[in-house]
């Protein structure tokens, strides 16, 4: 696993990027094996330790990852704190076809991040990737700036079962898809 290392992956044609979040120290092992078929992943925060970091495995080894609200040393076990000190709230990403913008959402609104407040946040992102909600949901404005939420992949408050969402990128073609595993699913 190569945490935060690289942010530009423009130079690639055709990638996967497994998206996901809200883990709270819980990664469902379908969720995992979807990251496991993709080239990079990209947690949107509230990942509780660093075993669900190290058990997101893409082909590449490339996880990128942002602080969430529940992100504190003081809530994660003693020898992952300087882990967690470290994370950014916020990082962007330049892909083929353009930018991602990844954060948490909590500082939009606790309750329900606004979706016109993540885009005029991030206004040059193709893409603004939040968690926080634990609700999976890819809105497109009228601009074609897309705001993607991909729920929570592991246990708590899940909404019926773990879920994430997998970004296609075929140069300038981008194509999402949803999993979303039943709570009887979950392994």
């Amino acid at each position: 696993m190569l945490l935060n290392q690289q942010t530009d992956f423009s130079n690639t044609s055709r990638m996967k990027v497994g998206i996901l979040s809200d883990t709270h120290e819980e990664l469902d092992d379908n969720v995992r094996a979807v990251i496991e078929d993709c080239d990079i992943a990209i947690h949107a925060g509230d990942i509780g330790t660093s075993s669900v970091l190290e058990a997101m495995q893409p082909k590449t080894g490339h996880v990128i990852a942002v602080a969430g609200n529940n992100d504190k040393p003081y809530l994660w076990d003693f020898k992952d704190w300087q882990l967690v000190k470290n994370l950014p709230e916020v990082q962007e990403l330049t892909v083929p076809g353009g930018k991602i913008a990844i954060e948490h959402g909590h500082k939009h609104d606790m309750h329900r991040p606004g979706h016109q407040n993540l885009r005029a946040a991030h206004p040059q992102a193709r893409l603004v990737i939040y968690g926080h909600t634990h609700i999976e949901v890819i809105d497109k404005d009228d601009s074609d700036q897309y705001v993607l939420n991909p729920g929570a992949a592991g246990y708590t408050r899940n909404k019926g079962g773990p879920s994430c969402i997998v970004l296609t990128i075929d140069n300038n073609d981008w194509s999402y898809e949803v999993f979303k595993f039943s709570d009887e699913e979950a392994i």
